[in-house]
């Protein structure tokens, strides 16, 4: 899952670190130096880069991470609108209000870097989670972020099962000039050349997961066009997979639906035997054991190795584990929380 972003600049970075300053008292800075906080000290803001159905697990998320582990508070915030500007305008707002850990899911991965660089010169603790930075530098403390390359391998090794082996492959994605669009689109080619010719992927679709209504005039498009010639369509973002899951249901087309994620209408379209399996994310993972490790560090430990990039998991859901699916993405959440524990940071 990537949602649409429209890149956009830094600009915000320079007024969020200014407000900070001013609201932080200096006995209290949680800058270099400073002394451990408790976790009853520690505000974390989860801050995605709009709305978007991906995101919602991060509210129980937060909650369930307050409750658990203490928390002074866990605030979730969607107010970007899908612009790193207004992102960075809204990190500065939660700053003012005395939030010292954050969790971002930055608008613009080839940007983001800076926001986090900034926020890290004022002794902020930052999680990069669900979405990496673009390039091979994290300037987070960690990314804790879906494998999207191999989320997709897996979606499209299902989609060619099902297919039988052979036939026309068609991937439905997010926003073309996004990195996770790029890797999630290598991931399916990987599967596809890995067949040695017998699948021929026959058209990639992008840009069509600004909300369900343009993805689902993009699969109906493709169906009008095509869909006598396609045995398979794999999915790698949200509301295509939705789309897609619904269109082909009501075209009574014989095309296997790979999708991505659990919206309901997935789930019942894997009891009913109209999708033939979907690849899951962790996005409760990613925002309950996100915010466990923010916690921790503003407590005193350093990152092992500082700007890790780390896989939260992704889970193929077929009719024989469509009971069973959640329970195996706690026990990944689990070993995840247990990870950083024992590897990942490095407590006094």
């Amino acid at each position: 899952m990537r949602p649409l972003v429209r890149l956009g600049s830094t600009i915000g970075v320079a007024m969020l670190l200014t407000v900070a300053a001013a609201c932080t008292k200096k006995a209290d800075d949680p800058g270099k130096g400073s002394s451990a906080l408790t976790p009853t000290q520690v505000k974390v803001a989860l801050v995605p880069g709009g709305a978007h159905p991906y995101f919602q697990p991060w509210k129980t998320a937060g909650d369930k991470a307050k409750a658990d582990f203490g928390l002074g508070d866990v605030t979730y915030n969607e107010t970007a609108g899908w612009d790193q500007t207004k992102q960075n305008d809204v990190l500065t707002s939660l700053a003012a209000q005395g939030y010292n850990a954050f969790g971002i899911f930055g608008v613009a991965p080839e940007n983001i870097n800076a926001t986090f660089t900034n926020l890290k010169g004022k002794g902020f603790h930052v999680a990069s989670l669900a979405s990496c930075p673009a390039g091979d530098k994290n300037e987070a403390d960690f990314c804790l972020s879906t494998d999207v390359q191999e989320a997709a391998y897996k979606a499209a090794k299902a989609a060619i099962e099902a297919m039988g082996g052979q036939g026309n492959l068609v991937h439905l994605t997010g926003n073309k000039v996004d990195s996770n669009t790029q890797r999630r689109i290598a991931g399916v080619q990987k599967a596809v050349d890995e067949t040695g010719g017998k699948v021929k992927l026959l058209d990639t679709i992008t840009d069509i997961d600004k909300d369900l209504q343009t993805a689902q005039k993009a699969v109906a498009d493709l169906l009008a066009a095509k869909g006598t010639q396609v045995n398979g369509i794999v999915t790698t973002a949200y509301n295509p997979a939705v789309a897609a899951a619904g269109g082909v249901k009501q075209a009574k087309l014989p095309i296997k639906v790979i999708a991505i994620d659990d919206d309901p209408t997935i789930i019942a379209g894997i009891k009913d035997g109209s999708v033939a399996a979907t690849v899951l994310q962790n996005p409760l993972g990613q925002g309950y054991v996100g915010s466990y490790a923010l916690e921790k560090l503003a407590g005193g430990c350093t990152m092992t190795t500082p700007g890790v990039i780390i896989d939260s998991g992704s889970f193929v859901v077929t009719t024989a584990n469509v009971g069973t699916y959640d329970a195996d993405r706690q026990t990944k959440t689990d070993s995840l929380k247990q990870d950083f524990d024992t590897k990942y940071l490095t407590c006094k």
